[in-house]
């Protein structure tokens, strides 16, 4: 008797769980944006492809929208009109402390941590016929920075100003800026995105081009007053130009929502993207830094509770004071 009422006891805790997955599954949006960047760009091609990944695993309806990248993509989600977002840590920090440029005074303390991504490398392209190898031969130029209230938007005339640089910047997507350097309206294209970024790849496959980024020299002119920002290498391997490893700046990634959004769902998504690295790695090459134990990376970000549920029964430890 006593095994049976055991029985009966796990059964209908069985159909207790069950019906409330069902019942929350029905709270689930009927579609689901995901803020990414511009066209040609990182986070466009890596959201596209979670999006699909996350479709897939869960029935749900998944699209990536183009976006001017973290900067917007953090006040779209506080503000509820995008269900998920991309976003750098410096950006988001800012706008979590209500310092968003889109948004000022508005703190955003309504997204959550979903899962890390990767990291951001601050990188930049040129020809091989304009004699600009470095960012110190940037004075004087005109230079893209990537879409306006992006990560590079954010950083590029800071550190220039840093630098004592005079640059002339220019706003516009990835494709196109990328486009404007071949066509020599455009003196370098200095872009801040996951490793390898398409765009550059895509210039390089057709004319010969310098790709570089910060020097040890440089980053200690500035690196102080940017605790955000950290030393990174691009390698050898990423570019067809590149000869030998080159140093760099980084900021880390981190796939966000609302804090609103249901809790299984949110679960389904992290392990949609967490449990397939491989299929991260073939949407985009930075996906293999996109490791569940690199959400270490997140020193103030509160996560999901779906996130934090996958996470723990993982054996990941969240800070209890980073639970959302």
């Amino acid at each position: 008797m006593k095994i049976f009422n055991l029985a009966v006891i796990a059964l209908c805790s069985g159909v207790a769980v069950n019906a409330f997955a069902e019942t929350d599954r029905e709270n689930w949006p009927n579609s689901l944006i995901i803020g990414t960047g511009s066209q040609g760009a990182t986070y466009y091609i890596y959201g596209s492809g979670w999006g699909n990944l996350a479709s897939e695993a869960t029935g749900a309806s998944f699209g990536a929208e183009v976006t001017g990248g973290p900067v917007q993509n953090v006040t779209l989600v506080q503000m509820g009109e995008h269900e998920f977002g991309m976003v750098t840590t410096g950006p988001a920090y800012e706008a979590w402390q209500g310092n968003s440029e889109l948004a000022p005074g508005v703190e955003h303390t309504d997204i959550r941590a979903v899962f890390p991504m990767y990291q951001t490398a601050l990188q930049a392209i040129s020809l091989s016929g304009s004699g600009i190898n470095s960012f110190s031969d940037l004075d004087g130029k005109t230079v893209g920075v990537g879409p306006a209230g992006g990560t590079g938007d954010l950083y590029y005339p800071q550190l220039f100003e840093k630098l004592g640089l005079d640059v002339e910047i220019r706003n516009g997507g990835a494709a196109d800026q990328a486009s404007q350097v071949q066509d020599g309206l455009l003196d370098a294209f200095a872009f801040a995105a996951g490793i390898p970024v398409s765009a550059f790849s895509q210039l390089e496959a057709q004319v010969n081009v310098n790709i570089f980024s910060f020097s040890e020299d440089e980053m200690g002119q500035f690196l102080d007053d940017f605790p955000e920002l950290s030393p990174a290498t691009i390698p050898a391997t990423a570019y067809a130009s590149l000869d030998e490893d080159a140093s760099a700046i980084s900021l880390w990634n981190f796939a966000i929502t609302h804090q609103d959004m249901p809790e299984s769902l949110v679960y389904e998504v992290t392990k949609a993207v967490m449990e397939n690295h491989d299929r991260m790695v073939q949407i985009h090459g930075a996906a293999v830094e996109t490791l569940p134990e690199n959400f270490e990376y997140n020193s103030f970000l509160p996560w999901h509770p779906g996130a934090v549920r996958w996470f723990e029964e993982q054996g990941y430890d969240i800070p209890e004071d980073l639970r959302g």
